[in-house]
């Protein structure tokens, strides 16, 4: 009889998970069931608590709760893309080995990547991976996208586009639902979501939609962005023309801002416009194509060598389709979230420079929200950088945090 009881639940949360995801695709595009399944395969598995731990501790992650094994899965699934027309993306889905058969859920963004392989879902890095183990070690179900363009995504990838980050997000939540139910498994509706540096922006998105009753099921329970780009207009883009900002990492950044919106939005004539000569078809490197070595080596050392008068002047001075779309960008902290919100930082980074977190601190306060601004102390082991120590030091405290609530 228990046997016949579970194999019923399973067939029901299967049936509801489906029917919660059937979503028509943006009016004038084709139907697409977003959240669909295309495909799902088996990563990796570790057996127990203490392999958890090992791998989180040998990756640099600090203090890593591991209280369960793990099991890792990706999963490929329907979604849209920054038209709105139907797409596939892909994710990454790591759960508890566990008996229960109700789990809280985490979404995780990821930082910024060039490289297709270089997806949550790829499996290859665990500075790219951890932060879901590191939930599902803690005994939540933990979701990571990959993004469009990146993983089993195709085409380049629409860096910092919130409106795509948030979609890939929230389907490969419902892709999750379904996945999970035929495992006899249930999620909770409650979500909690967390990004590092591009995720950062990505996770405030989803938070938002979810408020905003995106989808029938799923609803935000708390916020926790690591180190982000929430200010790109007003701090981050005047900060890549100082020393606040590593000189080749601030033109890598903003050959992929430009490159990436003027993809998106046709946001000048020509590149020759805005790069100078020897970097007028930089943007063939940003075509995920290309991994992130080779990308560094292909981009001049400094934002000056970079670009030319008009390309300075149109990232000091934006206007027309550019400044909407930062604008857009920059609205991930221009709301009031009616749940706990964390944002969790580096001392002196030098990718997303400090100022975003208090901008974003400043704007959800001026929404009458009191958002700590939680200094999570100074790692450079992992990259000689700031930045990316941000992720390895705040992944446990998020987790410690989430669980509480």
């Amino acid at each position: 009889m228990r046997t016949l009881r579970r194999i019923i639940a399973a067939v029901l949360l299967t049936a509801v998970a489906a029917a919660a995801i059937s979503t028509p695709a943006t009016a004038g595009t084709p139907s697409v069931t977003r959240g669909s399944l295309v495909s799902v395969t088996p990563l990796a598995t570790y057996d127990s608590p203490a392999q958890v731990g090992d791998l989180l501790s040998a990756a640099g992650f600090a203090t890593p709760i591991s209280r369960y094994g793990v099991s890792l899965h990706r999963l490929v699934y329907r979604t849209i893309d920054a038209q709105g027309r139907p797409a596939v993306a892909g994710g990454l889905v790591v759960l508890p080995i566990t008996t229960s058969r109700h789990l809280r859920t985490v979404s995780f963004a990821h930082g910024t990547s060039v490289y297709r392989g270089d997806a949550p879902s790829a499996g290859g890095d665990t500075f790219l991976t951890g932060p879901a183990i590191s939930f599902a070690g803690a005994g939540f179900a933990a979701v990571a996208p990959d993004y469009l363009g990146l993983g089993a995504g195709t085409g380049p990838h629409p860096w910092m586009d919130v409106p795509s980050e948030t979609s890939a997000s929230l389907d490969l939540l419902r892709a999750a639902r379904v996945f999970t139910a035929r495992r006899g498994v249930d999620l909770d509706r409650r979500v909690y979501a967390s990004g590092f540096s591009q995720g950062a922006s990505a996770a405030l998105g989803l938070a938002r939609a979810l408020q905003d009753g995106a989808d029938p099921w799923f609803r935000i329970a708390a916020v926790a962005p690591v180190s982000g780009a929430y200010a790109l207009r007003r701090v981050e883009i005047p900060a890549v023309f100082t020393p606040e900002v590593q000189p080749r990492l601030a033109a890598a950044y903003m050959a992929y801002l430009l490159t990436s919106y003027d993809r998106l939005h046709d946001i000048y004539r020509d590149p020759k416009d805005v790069f100078t000569p020897d970097y007028a078809g930089i943007g063939d490197l940003f075509d995920a194509s290309h991994p992130g070595e080779e990308v560094l080596a292909g981009v001049p050392s400094s934002v000056d060598e970079l670009l030319t008068d008009a390309g300075r002047a149109l990232l000091r001075h934006p206007g027309g389709r550019f400044a909407a779309a930062l604008r857009e960008a920059d609205s991930v902290c221009e709301w009031a979230p009616r749940v706990p919100v964390r944002l969790y930082f580096s001392p002196g980074d030098e990718q997303a420079v400090t100022g975003n977190t208090v901008a974003c601190q400043q704007s959800l306060a001026a929404h009458g929200v009191r958002a700590p601004a939680v200094d999570v102390g100074v790692d450079t082991s992992y990259s000689g950088m700031v930045h990316e120590g941000s992720q390895l030091l705040a992944v446990s405290q998020i987790a410690r945090w989430f669980a509480g609530l």
